[in-house]
């Protein structure tokens, strides 16, 4: 195990942004963890722990502790191994936190097993999925997960978690709630539909589908994945080289869920029905980017060299180093952040929560 002192901590963030780590460790297996969080523990310094950086913003001062990064690599697919033994008989896939999340949507398409198909594209590592209980176009990692395996910082042993013990809700889990900061998460289980039909809840996932694919037959989870992906790249949420707008943390805020009640409210004061999704008995979730415009803030705007995405209202961006000028800092991105959360509430009452983790603050 080695550790590294002062290292930049930019080029380990979807967002290109943030000051050096005091200390810094990359864990390829789980001894280095306990390794690693021991030798925090006996300095009396803080910790934090990076994934693949998809989901943060890093403070312009950067981490005054240790950033341990989870490296732990590997993937097993057991057939038909499912304890109750349900029609369908799920594969187990038992994931290393480590492994990228898109590379490994891509082996279970390719495997033809269904349940993680429209999370594809979606930065980072499967570590952090269970985490914030990632998701997207109807589907949520809690549908397909069967077990976490972490490590506990305050006992000091490792731990496994079943779907149930996990506490998933909307973009919550028991990870970044009520046990915030006490485990690294090292392995996911996920169990996966061999033949599976895709899901497809979302209405732009479905013209996207029907516009690539024949008509009078139900797509492929391939032909799913790839429309996913497409939309992903239209949104700037795809990371792609060279591309400013996919200098980002994806979603920069959570969509927030209101009752029917304020949903009409908001309606008659705009004059025009909200796009929305049902969330529960009299509940709806709106789309903070739908909110985000109707209180003013358009594509591309900009506060210094941060901005909002030119394709997509709810993410913000780093625009980067251009014409001798600096790329965003951190500072810039929360100033943007503070506007416009204030200028919704300010027009509809609601608080917008921000979804990426502040890191050094």
């Amino acid at each position: 195990m080695r550790i590294e002192e002062n290292k930049p901590l930019a080029a380990f963030t979807t967002f290109g942004i943030g000051g050096p780590a005091r200390w810094f460790v990359e864990a390829a297996s789980e001894d280095e963890i306990v390794e690693a969080t021991g030798w925090v523990r006996e300095r009396g310094l803080k910790l934090f722990v990076l994934g693949g950086g998809s989901n943060l913003l890093v403070s312009d001062a950067g981490f005054d502790g240790l950033v341990l990064r989870v490296g732990l690599k590997g993937i097993r697919a057991h057939k038909g191994t499912h304890p109750k033994n349900e029609p369908g008989d799920p594969w187990l896939y038992e994931v290393c936190a480590g492994e990228d999340w898109n590379r490994f949507v891509e082996q279970v398409v390719q495997d033809n097993c269904a349940g993680n198909e429209c999370l594809a594209g979606i930065p980072g590592t499967v570590g952090g999925t269970p985490v914030q209980n990632v998701g997207a176009y109807g589907q949520e990692v809690s549908s397909t997960i069967g077990m976490v395996r972490a490590f506990d910082l305050r006992a000091g042993v490792f731990r496994e978690f079943t779907n149930a013990e996990c506490a998933f809700a909307y973009r919550r889990s028991r990870f970044n709630t009520t046990d915030w900061g006490r485990y690294i998460v090292t392995r996911v289980d996920y169990y996966l539909r061999p033949g599976g039909a895709p899901t497809l809840r979302y209405a732009d996932l479905q013209r996207a589908v029907q516009e690539s694919g024949p008509a009078g037959r139900e797509p492929s989870l391939t032909e799913v994945s790839a429309a996913v992906r497409r939309i992903r790249f239209g949104k700037g949420m795809l990371i792609v080289a060279g591309d400013p707008d996919c200098h980002s943390a994806g979603s920069f805020f959570k969509n927030p869920v209101v009752s029917e009640e304020q949903a009409a409210q908001i309606a008659a004061l705009v004059g025009k029905e909200p796009p929305r999704f049902p969330a529960g008995p009299g509940q709806v979730k709106l789309p903070a980017a739908w909110l985000i415009e109707q209180a003013g803030y358009t594509k591309g705007y900009a506060l210094g060299r941060a901005a909002i995405s030119s394709r997509h209202t709810l993410a913000l961006i780093n625009l980067g180093e251009t014409g001798g000028r600096s790329g965003a800092s951190a500072a810039e991105v929360l100033a943007l952040a503070d506007q416009i959360k204030a200028a919704v509430e300010a027009r509809f009452g609601i608080q917008l929560e921000m979804e990426p983790v502040l890191v050094g603050f």
